[in-house]
């Protein structure tokens, strides 16, 4: 972890800090010491580091997912933050029929762009907002097969 240490310190205190140090401290079941131990960034707890469990239940309550996407910064990844999950409920038959809908959409944007031989920027876009959101309802399938939401 050499060199990344500060980084994922300073996102995770901002991830405690988003949601507040008394709900972080029981969303995880830890003290106001140790979570402050887990973003010191003093040299005696320079190898401390918060256990993902804690991570995932700091980030179901917080307004972003800081240290999840201070992770993924640092493997060179970039994410999309979903603020509104209008298909994260409901069942597997709900979300089938959400790519079904989401792919005739692609197809349908696809058909259109093509039509003079030549795919513009604009159309692009179109498509790729539209794969995007297919990207997003697969995302929801995996999760309710997974038994996570």
């Amino acid at each position: 972890m050499a060199g990344y240490g500060g980084y994922l310190k300073k996102h995770t205190e901002a991830l405690v800090k988003d949601i507040g140090i008394e709900a972080a401290c029981e969303l995880t079941g830890k003290s106001k010491a140790t979570l402050g131990r887990y973003y010191s960034d003093s040299s005696e707890h320079a190898d401390r580091f918060m256990p993902v469990d804690a991570v995932a239940a700091l980030e179901a309550a917080a307004s972003y997912p800081h240290v999840t996407s201070a992770l993924a910064e640092l493997k060179g990844v970039t994410l999309s933050h979903d603020t509104e999950r209008a298909n994260s409920t409901g069942e597997i038959n709900t979300d089938v029929i959400k790519l079904s809908q989401r792919f005739a959409m692609l197809m349908a944007e696809y058909n259109q762009s093509i039509v003079d031989g030549v795919i513009t920027i604009n159309e692009a876009k179109r498509m790729l907002g539209e794969t995007t959101a297919l990207q997003q309802v697969l995302l929801d399938i995996k999760l309710h097969l997974d038994g996570t939401t």
